[in-house]
């Protein structure tokens, strides 16, 4: 398996779609139930090809990802063959990026000397989707990358 099984909230939200993966397989619901029931390791393996197909989908299509901690925010932009990434950090304790206000103050308070933003860019060093995927287990959430783009503004750097 590549990534992870989808949880059992994802995979009844793709009920649909995994009932057409079944039927490309030749499986029907009446011998889905029979796998399941009497081959439980060819369920797993069903159901691990079925999510990795998924993972790699919507990691494929995504451009934006976002990290925050209290202190720091990391934003991701993922190409192709190489990924950008800005973060954003401040000293100042009251600040909490984890909470709404948070990205108010940041907004309103861009240019303040409590905060360093750093940029850097490389190449993937291994499969492109493997490592998105890593960054989201690790807590990062795909964006449509709107304060990606606003930060750029900020620093110039891309």
């Amino acid at each position: 398996m590549k990534y992870r099984q989808l949880t059992k909230e994802q995979f009844q939200e793709l009920h649909e779609e995994f009932a057409r993966f079944l039927a490309s397989q030749k499986i029907d619901a009446k011998e889905w139930q029979t796998i399941k029931r009497d081959k439980p390791e060819m369920a797993e393996e069903e159901l691990n090809i079925f999510s990795d197909l998924v993972w790699d989908d919507v990691l494929s299509k995504s451009e934006f990802i976002e990290h925050y901690s209290k202190s720091s925010i990391n934003l991701f932009k993922c190409q192709d063959t190489l990924i950008q990434r800005i973060m954003v950090k401040t000293n100042d304790s009251t600040v909490n990026f984890l909470k709404k206000d948070g990205l108010e103050w940041l907004s309103k308070n861009a240019g303040s000397a409590s905060l360093e933003y750093f940029y850097a860019k490389k190449d993937y060093s291994k499969d492109r989707n493997e490592e998105l995927f890593d960054l989201i287990e690790k807590g990062g959430i795909m964006t449509k990358g709107h304060l990606y783009t606003s930060l750029v503004e900020i620093i110039k750097k891309e």
